[in-house]
């Protein structure tokens, strides 16, 4: 789970990088949580894969001409819900 954090971390970054990303990232930066906190439980750093995976969808939605479907974003904003509950019930 830590290396597929890592990865959509790269992602963002690349994104990021080229100046292509215009949505903003301060949900994912809010966490204050990144790969390499491994003391963090396996149900934040879900949830942060799940917020990574919700932008980047979001910045290819926004930037691809054959988008995205719709119901895969909206599920993807469901993980991140979701998974938030997890943490706050743990």
């Amino acid at each position: 789970m830590i290396r597929l954090h890592q990865f959509l971390v790269y992602v963002l970054k690349y994104v990021a990088e080229n100046d292509q990303l215009k949505n903003d990232c301060t949900e994912y930066m809010s966490l204050k949580i990144s790969p390499h906190h491994i003391h963090k439980t396996k149900a934040e750093h879900k949830h942060a894969i799940f917020v990574l995976c919700k932008l980047i969808s979001q910045f290819i939605n926004e930037n691809d001409e054959e988008s995205l479907p719709i119901n895969i974003i909206n599920y993807l904003n469901d993980l991140v819900i979701r998974s938030l509950n997890e943490i706050r019930f743990e």
